[in-house]
């Protein structure tokens, strides 16, 4: 039986895809101890991995539980590579603040929507849940991050993404805002003025890697 590179990263894409975070993690740790380039491991395993999780849910043979499971087991095999990739000069696809905004506790689909951002190899500070417009503000000033995002999966807290805007354009923060969530609609988002809408997490990757290389 070959033993390739090229065998050893499609076995770790295929953990990421047979959602198995113990393989995962293993087959990365056992990469590292090869001396295998970080690059490879990431782009060429767990980011085309998550890309493919993308591919299928777009395609609809794949659904959010699945994509749920998918991002854990590549965010098992990032978090072995997350101590070398920030010893090294390489760069992160960008910074990205998240979060679920004031009056709203729902995480489920920020946090896959993070996890897939990291596998997309950004950098993602999440913020929680139930943050208020001052917290956004605040956190845009101290990580000057390429991309803010923010969900609501309320119609009820959705006023508090408005605000947020608002109040992030008022005191002179003029990155990207990209915005989603189950009731909010690519209508409300330019109404607001975010300068994006993603309807699910694959399409929040999307967005963002649009949104970073306009620069």
């Amino acid at each position: 039986m070959t033993d390739t590179l090229d065998d050893r990263l499609d076995a770790i894409f295929d953990a990421v895809l047979d959602y198995d975070d113990d393989a995962a993690e293993r087959l990365v740790r056992a990469e590292l101890a090869r001396g295998t380039d970080l690059q490879l491991i990431l782009n060429d395993a767990l980011i085309a991995a998550m890309d493919e999780v993308g591919d299928q849910f777009g395609q609809g043979t794949l659904f959010v539980p699945e994509m749920l499971m998918a991002a854990r087991a590549m965010k098992a095999g990032l978090e072995v590579l997350r101590p070398r990739l920030t010893e090294t000069d390489t760069a992160p696809a960008g910074t990205i603040v998240i979060g679920t905004v004031h009056r709203d506790l729902h995480d489920i689909g920020k946090n896959l929507v993070g996890m897939m951002l990291e596998g997309a190899g950004f950098t993602v500070i999440d913020l929680g849940v139930d943050v208020p417009p001052e917290a956004f503000v605040a956190a845009a000033h101290a990580h000057r991050p390429d991309v803010l995002g923010m969900s609501a999966l309320l119609t009820t807290t959705m006023p508090n993404m408005r605000k947020t805007v608002a109040l992030l354009r008022e005191d002179g923060w003029n990155g990207r805002i990209m915005v989603g969530g189950a009731p909010v609609t690519r209508e409300f988002a330019d109404e607001i003025g975010a300068d994006g809408f993603a309807a699910d997490a694959p399409g929040a990757v999307a967005l963002a890697r649009r949104m970073t290389r306009a620069g």
